[in-house]
């Protein structure tokens, strides 16, 4: 049960930042006791493998807080994110922790974790990239990097919790959930508000027109 918690928790952190959970996966299992990779993942622990994964977040997380910009990385990050979920997953799968053994859920089935985390990865993907052009047009493009910050933020805690904690996994999904159904409804009073105040404004200005006349 562990083992599912937490590969769901990295590839839905995958999906909104494909290096945030190779990082703190090659990290974890580099520099400290709480994780050890399986022999097939771990080149995620590898010196340049890290130095190159830190680079590529570094511009994803600028790149994302840029409006137009952002809309861009996310078309370009379309298979990208889904395999990193797809890795996490894989990795988290068989990893050794303070908490399970590996290899308890999936046995032998290699591809079946990679195939899950590709899936997670990709639908949360899907919801974050239809959803930042919406939040960029109504805020004047203020809205990126306030959701971008909020995103990565959420991607690291759910990463560490994944790891560390898995049982808070159930929660963290739940408030991504509550997130994206409370922005939708936003956004819709916002858009309905906006088309309520159209008419008023084209009544003044056909009047101001006249009275030119």
């Amino acid at each position: 049960m562990f083992e599912l918690l937490t590969g769901i928790g990295l590839a839905t952190s995958a999906g909104l930042n494909a290096y945030i959970p190779l990082v703190m996966l090659g990290g974890l299992a580099r520099y400290t006791d709480l994780l050890t990779l399986p022999e097939q993942w771990q080149w995620m622990e590898n010196g340049w493998a890290l130095t190159i994964l830190g680079i590529l977040l570094g511009v994803e997380v600028i790149a994302d807080k840029i409006p137009v910009v952002d809309h861009i990385n996310d078309i370009l990050q379309t298979a990208v994110r889904p395999s990193a979920g797809g890795i996490s997953f894989g990795a988290a799968a068989g990893s050794e922790t303070f908490i399970d053994d590996p290899g308890q859920m999936f046995g032998s089935n290699t591809w079946v974790p990679i195939t899950l985390g590709a899936i997670i990865s990709l639908i949360v993907h899907g919801i974050k990239t239809a959803t930042r052009p919406v939040v960029n047009a109504t805020t004047g493009g203020l809205g990126a990097p306030v959701a971008s910050t909020a995103e990565d933020a959420f991607s690291i805690t759910l990463s560490a919790a994944a790891i560390l904690f898995p049982v808070l996994i159930i929660v963290f999904l739940g408030l991504l959930i509550w997130a994206f159904v409370a922005l939708r409804r936003r956004l819709k009073r916002r858009k309905a508000a906006k088309s309520k105040l159209s008419p008023e404004v084209e009544a003044a200005v056909r009047a101001a027109q006249q009275r030119k006349r």
